[in-house]
C-alpha cells in the first residue's frame, strides 16, 4: 500500500510539473489553427517534456524516493563499529573517486545488495542491505561500495535518465506521428483527432517503447561492467570478485521494481529475455573482470 501511494504521489507531482512546463512554452495542442496539420514544432516540444522532463523531475526525487521504497535509514551519527565502518570506506572511497561525501544508508531486506542514486555526484545516496552486511566479508561489502561509489563517480543516474529521457521523447513523437497518419490517411478524419488517433497512437507507443527500450537495458547492462571496473579499482580485483561470486550463492535482489536498475545486482534472465535485463549475469560480469586483470 505504501509504495502504491508513493508511486501516486510521485506520478501527480510529474504531471503538475510536465503541465506547468507546457504551459509555459505555448503549448497547448500538438495541431495547427484549423485543426487539420500536425504541429511538428508543438508536437516536439510536447515529446520532449514529458520524455525528458518525466525522466529528470523522477532523477531530482530518487533520493526521496528510494528511501520511502526501501525504508532505507540514513546513518546521521554512527552508533555501532559497523555503521563507523561503513561511513569512513564510503567517505576514503569517495575521496578517491573525486566526489563529495555521499549520504550512506542501511536497509531491512534479507537479500544482499546496495544500490546508489541521486541527481548529483556531490549529493548522492549509498545504501546497503542488512542481508548484505550480515552474508559478506568485510573485503567483499568494501568492493560493493567501490562499485556504488564508481556508479556515482561515473555520473551513470544522470547519463541513464538522459537516455531514457531521449528514448522517451522519440517514443512519444513517432507514436503520434503514426496516429496522425492511420487517423487522417485511413479513417478520413479531416479536422481534429478521430478515435483512431488515440486508440493507434496507443498502440504505436507499446510497440515503439518496447522496441526501444532495448537500447535503455543495454546501457543499463554496459554500466554494470563500467562500475565492477570501478569497484575493482577503489578495492582491489580479488575483492570485486570475490563479492561477485558471493552474489551468486545469495538470494534472489528485492528492491522495488522502480529501483532494480540501481542494485548491485539483478533477477537471473537467459535467452532473450536477457535483453529485457538491467545487469549482466554475474558470470559475464565476473569474466570480464578476470579478463582485465590477465
Amino acid at each position: 500500500m505504501k509504495r502504491i501511494a508513493l508511486f501516486l504521489v510521485t506520478n501527480i507531482a510529474i504531471m503538475l510539473v510536465l503541465g506547468v512546463a507546457l504551459q509555459l512554452l505555448g503549448v497547448e495542442r500538438i495541431l495547427d489553427e484549423q485543426g487539420s496539420s500536425l504541429d511538428l514544432r508543438a508536437l516536439l516540444i510536447f515529446s520532449a517534456v514529458f520524455g525528458m522532463g518525466g525522466s529528470f523531475v523522477s532523477l531530482a526525487m530518487s533520493k526521496w524516493m528510494a528511501k520511502r521504497a526501501t525504508g532505507a535509514q540514513v546513518i546521521e551519527q554512527p552508533s555501532t563499529e559497523v555503521e563507523k565502518w561503513l561511513v569512513n570506506t564510503v567517505s576514503a572511497q569517495a575521496k578517491v573517486a573525486g566526489i563529495g561525501m555521499p549520504e550512506v544508508a542501511i536497509f531491512d531486506s534479507p537479500a544482499p545488495n546496495a544500490f546508489a542514486t541521486g541527481a548529483r555526484k556531490d549529493a548522492a545516496l549509498v545504501a546497503v542491505s542488512t542481508g548484505l552486511l550480515r552474508g559478506m566479508k568485510r573485503d567483499e561489502v568494501e568492493a560493493v561500495l567501490g562499485h556504488e561509489i564508481s556508479h556515482v563517480a561515473n555520473g551513470d543516474m544522470v547519463t541513464l535518465a538522459l537516455v531514457q529521457g531521449v528514448v522517451n521523447t522519440f517514443v512519444i513523437f513517432l507514436s503520434r506521428v503514426v496516429g496522425y497518419v492511420v487517423d487522417r490517411v485511413v479513417f478520413k478524419t479531416e479536422r481534429g483527432h478521430g478515435p483512431a488517433f488515440f486508440i493507434t497512437s496507443i498502440l504505436a507507443q507499446i510497440v515503439i517503447g518496447f522496441l526501444a527500450s532495448l537500447i535503455v537495458f543495454w546501457f543499463s547492462r554496459y554500466r554494470e561492467f563500467r562500475a565492477d571496473a570501478g569497484g575493482a579499482r577503489l578495492a582491489g580485483s580479488d575483492k570485486m570478485i570475490a563479492a561477485l561470486e558471493r552474489l551468486k550463492s545469495g538470494a534472489e535482489p528485492e528492491l522495488p521494481e522502480q529501483m532494480a536498475a540501481f542494485g548491485i545486482s539483478g533477477k537471473k534472465t537467459g535467452g532473450f529475455a536477457h535483453l529485457f535485463s538491467t545487469h549482466p549475469s554475474l558470470d559475464d560480469r565476473i569474466a570480464a573482470l578476470r579478463g582485465a586483470r590477465a
